[in-house]
């Protein structure tokens, strides 16, 4: 099994190698003399590219903090390495597959290895090179994020074959549809201002197909606390520092409407951390740090798609049902349908930018939006219609494929770690290195 994944990975790197020598000698787009560029735009962009950077190491935190202490180095290695593998992905063919064309199934070639992507901005505030970096930033959160479902169940290897085959068949995909002028956008009235669609529906349904895939954890493990409260925090922090560059950078410009994304941003992540602790309260007689965390990320997960789109009030009523929403999906998730879900990347991320989405066509104002109309504004139900018909195909899709593409991979490949592996833990068994020495 060793060889034979060995040789398919210089197969792969031979391929790589070819593709680098064909960019070489095709024709590269140079800096013209005619650039436009903005220096307060550039910094704004290059600046929340930074912050949503911090997000990845900040959900190996927040991850690693809620699981065992062995299985914290585990959670770092794989969160590097989907920040390692879907960068690559991206600059070989994720880009060109994302934003080349009006295709609407896939984009075309154009910009293989990111050939013709260049660093000034001729005809826009910020260059493509730019806008291409933070974009990139976007699809390594996506990848992180899907980690949490199914931790402590899934072999790093087989972690690895699945986001570079996830990055391609699903992310690329999915963002084409939404930001790349694909059949959401050419066929539905569909609006993501920065990812409820592409990063949360996505990636919690992808988790949430892993989970079912891979079966729980043993008892013990299950039940086991969080070994980490403060680094949980830390963690969450991390995100939600960051989470003002995801969603106040995605208008592209330096103006207004960031200030605005930004606010509103911030007023959905405290409310739904109040309604969040109020039903917490409510259902089971006190309220918790890792329940407060999990508050504040739904209401950032539910504003994300809606952030460009809705004013101060709209944002406090979509934090409020996030934060109620989110709490009670959870729980049912583990009480009823018996799904170990282990860190709720499906309760917070899926069932949060589901609301988030469906929000958008209830809430989004007209004079935000660019003059589309939503239900509370405007009367119109296009704009729903579009937003349920785009989850649901979200839903089907990222499960359906996340699945196969799981299952293929256990034909090659020892997916799941054993039970005895389970108990000693990924750190060690897989990693040879413990993340505590006392």
């Amino acid at each position: 099994m060793v060889r034979r994944s060995s040789k398919i990975l210089l197969v792969v790197l031979a391929v790589l190698a070819c593709l680098c020598l064909s960019v070489l000698v095709m024709p590269s787009s140079s800096a013209t003399s005619g650039d436009t560029t903005d220096p307060g735009h550039i910094s704004w962009i290059l600046v929340c590219s930074l912050l949503v950077f911090i997000m990845s190491p900040g959900v190996a935190f927040f991850y690693g903090g809620m699981l065992r202490k062995q299985s914290m180095g585990s959670i770092m290695a794989q969160t590097l390495i989907a920040m390692g593998v879907m960068s690559i992905s991206w600059i070989l063919v994720g880009y060109t597959l994302t934003f080349d064309g009006s295709n609407p199934v896939i984009g075309g070639l154009g910009h293989l290895l990111m050939n013709g992507v260049v660093e000034d901005a001729t005809g826009g505030a910020i260059s493509d090179m730019e806008f291409a970096l933070f974009q990139m930033m976007f699809s390594m959160v996506a990848g992180a994020l899907v980690l949490g479902a199914a931790a402590e169940r899934i072999r790093y290897t087989a972690i690895v074959w699945f986001l570079a085959i996830w990055s391609i068949v699903i992310y690329a995909p999915m963002a084409h549809w939404v930001w790349g002028g694909g059949w959401f956008d050419q066929y539905l009235v569909v609006l993501d201002f920065a990812g409820g669609l592409v990063i949360h529906i996505c990636a919690g349904i992808t988790g949430l197909a892993l989970v079912l895939f891979a079966g729980p954890r043993r008892a013990s493990n299950r039940e086991s606390r969080a070994h980490n409260v403060p680094l949980t925090f830390l963690g969450a922090a991390l995100l939600w520092f960051g989470w003002f560059g995801f969603n106040g950078g995605s208008g592209l410009l330096a103006d207004g409407q960031a200030v605005r994304v930004m606010f509103v941003s911030q007023v959905a992540a405290v409310f739904a951390m109040a309604s969040w602790g109020i039903a917490q309260y409510l259902v089971v007689g006190r309220v918790g740090v890792l329940g407060l965390i999990a508050g504040a990320v739904s209401g950032l997960v539910a504003i994300t798609p809606a952030a460009g789109y809705v004013g101060i009030p709209s944002s406090i009523v979509i934090g409020l049902v996030a934060g109620v929403l989110c709490f009670f999906s959870v729980r049912v998730i583990r009480n009823r349908c018996k799904l170990d879900d282990a860190l709720d990347v499906f309760g917070v991320h899926g069932i949060g930018g589901l609301w988030g989405s469906i929000a958008v066509g209830l809430f989004a104002n007209p004079y935000y939006s660019g003059g589309i109309e939503s239900v509370f504004f405007g009367g119109s139900i296009d704009l729903l219609v579009g937003q349920i018909v785009a989850s649901v195909f979200t839903l089907v899709y990222c499960f359906v494929v996340s699945y196969g593409i799981i299952l293929i991979l256990s034909k090659f490949m020892r997916v799941r770690v054993n039970e005895d592996e389970e108990m000693i833990g990924q750190d060690i068994i897989e990693h040879g290195e413990e993340s505590y020495l006392m």
